[in-house]
């Protein structure tokens, strides 16, 4: 009986012992494992600090050179934009300046080419009304026998001919080598040698006039194509018109209008 209460009393120990044992074991490897965490943190706790500080220290190396090189380029960029704004604005004034030398060239010459234009339609506004206007005619010789009248409408005998014939024109009697004038301004538009009427002038005038002076001796006094003005010198009386030959020397003179022959003595008096 003791024997058996001394067995369970050796067993009942030897069970507490193990549960102590196992407890001071999980103790101990709980202690090691709170030991490690906390090292560690420790660790990289450190090693962060020194990281950062490193860092920021480098950056802070970064920081003051780069402030040290703006502040210099700050500085010199100033000046230099101080400088480039002066030069902008000479360069700015001198291009309005050559603006305005420009614009006043090209307004001169606008003015003047305009003034050109304008004296140029004047002197054409001049000119055709000068054109335009109804020339006055006047006696082209210094005679106011009319030896052979108009008839465009009629017939009258031709003594050289020996037949009644139209007559287109007036025959002024004159003596030979007597000065023939324009009856009025105008340009020479042809001389020839007219196989009827023998030398001849014809002259143009504005509103689409012309005069003919025939049977002429001398046609030197002016060319085709000349200006002439009433009562300038343009040849003399001759005797070359073969269809009037056998009459007294005279002037054959004729008056159109737009080509049309008109009768003379309606424009002259003689």
């Amino acid at each position: 009986m003791r024997r058996e209460q001394r067995k369970n009393n050796n067993k009942s120990n030897s069970n507490t012992l193990i549960y102590i044992s196992s407890g001071v074991l999980a103790v101990a490897i709980i202690a090691f494992i709170i030991t490690f965490i906390v090292y560690s943190n420790k660790l990289n706790s450190n090693s962060s600090g020194i990281l950062d500080t490193e860092y920021l220290s480098s950056n802070n190396e970064n920081i003051i050179e780069n402030t040290t090189s703006a502040s210099s380029s700050m500085g010199k960029t100033v000046d230099e934009s101080q400088n480039d704004i002066q030069n902008n604005n000479e360069v700015e004034n001198n291009i309005n300046e050559d603006k305005s030398k420009t614009t006043n060239n090209v307004e001169n010459e606008s003015k003047s080419s305009q003034n050109k234009v304008n004296n140029k339609t004047v002197e054409t506004n001049v000119t055709q009304t000068e054109d335009e206007k109804e020339p006055k005619f006047q006696s082209p010789i210094e005679s106011s026998d009319i030896i052979r009248e108009f008839a465009k409408d009629n017939l009258i005998y031709s003594n050289t001919l020996k037949e009644w014939i139209t007559h287109l024109g007036i025959d002024i009697k004159a003596e030979k080598a007597t000065v023939v004038k324009a009856a009025a301004d105008g340009t020479v538009k042809a001389i020839k040698n007219d196989p009827r009427y023998g030398l001849t002038i014809i002259i143009e005038h504005s509103k689409g006039y012309q005069t003919l002076y025939a049977n002429l001796l001398t046609t030197e006094f002016v060319s085709e194509g000349e200006k002439v003005k009433a009562g300038q010198t343009i040849g003399t009386v001759g005797d070359t018109a073969v269809y009037e030959i056998v009459d007294d020397t005279h002037l054959h003179f004729e008056i159109l209008k737009d080509n049309e022959n008109i009768n003379p003595n309606d424009y002259i008096k003689f």
